[in-house]
């Protein structure tokens, strides 16, 4: 079963703002095609993200809650322990347990982020995929 760690923004792609990118990543994981692992920390982290106002504007406008987004993240997800260091060092210390996570896992990372993505050759040779688009499901 193919193994996938989220970073922030593409849980609001995926339980926020429905991206049509997103659309077929969603399906996998509601059909449990595929796994998604997530920390406290990440969880923590989405939160406080649904939080912010430009996204609680988007929710309101679109009939969407925080709530409704938490409970898709908690009822998706396999929470897992927080992962040791890799080795592999980012630039945006907020997205070290992602990358910390996709290796000790060895999952498709999903990010948007420029710090992870240019660690993609150092992380491909670890055993972790990383994507900013929509993989290939």
């Amino acid at each position: 079963m193919r193994v996938f760690v989220i970073d922030t923004n593409w849980l609001l792609d995926l339980w926020v703002f429905d991206d049509p990118q997103a659309r077929p990543l969603r399906h996998v994981l509601e059909s449990r095609q595929a796994q998604w692992v997530a920390t406290e920390a990440m969880r923590a982290e989405f939160e406080r993200v649904l939080t912010y106002p430009a996204v609680q504007r988007w929710q309101r406008h679109h009939g969407g809650s925080p709530a409704h987004a938490l409970a898709a993240f908690d009822r998706h997800h396999r929470r897992v322990a927080a992962a040791p260091g890799c080795g592999l060092r980012c630039q945006d210390p907020d997205d070290q347990g992602f990358i910390d996570l996709a290796v000790a896992h060895r999952a498709v990372l999903l990010s948007k982020d420029r710090a992870v993505l240019a660690l993609r050759a150092p992380l491909q040779r670890l055993g972790v995929a990383v994507h900013a688009q929509a993989p290939p499901i």
